[in-house]
């Protein structure tokens, strides 16, 4: 049991989870990480590390209380744990359609349901959920990620307004592209077809480019942090100064003009 605020963060082994993790070591919190495989994972002072898989409803339980057992209270549940996919619609399987969405749409969702019970009765809690640019916006090649996404801001959204009385917050965190090895990992279409190859070739050199450039992990960190602990958190904080201005942009831009740039940055024609 402690009396420091426990976080929990899932896929906190690398990149953005990892970041996350030593981000709220240093504001007092004390970390629990997790990983499909955590005696891999070398714990950095201040975490402790259990394996979960989020498409498994008996894991996530089994974690909850392992966590509930060892401290005795979550504060601040980071859902980050999640996969990508890039390719063509017509080129991906229905089951690998099924994946993402099970990992990024329902990991959450199985998370958020186990977590719940424990903060009401704690009378608070906060539930931050690493949603992306994309859950604002298109991007072709990556309609299955993408729509992960969007369900993710929908479903958050949504809870905020259910859980607030209770003390507990939901909220967003929307990174732009960050340097991580997100796009190396990302799962691969299972039915690649001759018409979509040279377009295919485009959007790997452009997402290559949008990672190489893209934010550290530090600063999507920054901001999960700033959403842990605000006084009185927002719906939405956008991470980096890209993912802002393209947010703004998306509120504020014509659906024609928007639409135009989309083409554009994905060296489409028309």
């Amino acid at each position: 049991m402690t009396t420091q605020p426990v976080a929990l963060v899932t896929g906190a082994s690398s990149g953005i989870g990892k970041a996350a993790a030593l981000a709220l070591v240093d504001r007092g919190f004390r970390v629990v990480g997790t990983s499909r495989i955590a005696s891999r994972v070398t714990a950095p002072a201040g975490t402790t590390f259990f394996d979960l898989d989020v498409s498994r409803d008996d894991s996530v339980h089994a974690l909850v209380g392992q966590v509930i057992t060892r401290f005795g209270r979550i504060d601040v549940l980071v859902n980050n744990a999640g996969i990508g996919a890039a390719g063509a619609v017509e080129e991906m399987s229905v089951e690998q359609h099924q994946r993402v969405l099970d990992v990024n749409v329902l990991g959450v969702i199985r998370m958020s349901k186990a977590v719940l019970p424990v903060m009401r009765a704690q009378g608070g809690g906060r539930i931050i959920n690493v949603s992306s640019l994309l859950g604002l916006v298109p991007q072709p090649f990556m309609a299955a990620y993408v729509a992960s996404k969007h369900a993710v801001e929908g479903f958050s959204e949504s809870l905020d307004h259910e859980v607030r009385e209770h003390g507990v917050r939901v909220v967003l965190v929307e990174p732009a592209y960050t340097s991580t090895a997100f796009d190396s990992n990302a799962m691969v279409a299972d039915h690649p077809q001759p018409v979509y190859a040279p377009r295919r070739v485009v959007f790997d050199e452009v997402l290559g480019e949008a990672m190489k450039d893209g934010d550290a992990p530090t600063v999507v960190a920054k901001t999960i942090v700033a959403a842990a602990t605000d006084p009185k958190p927002r719906l939405r904080y956008t991470a980096g100064a890209r993912a802002g201005r393209v947010s703004t942009l998306r509120r504020i831009a014509p659906a024609r003009l928007f639409d135009g740039q989309i083409r554009k940055l994905n060296r489409m024609a028309g």
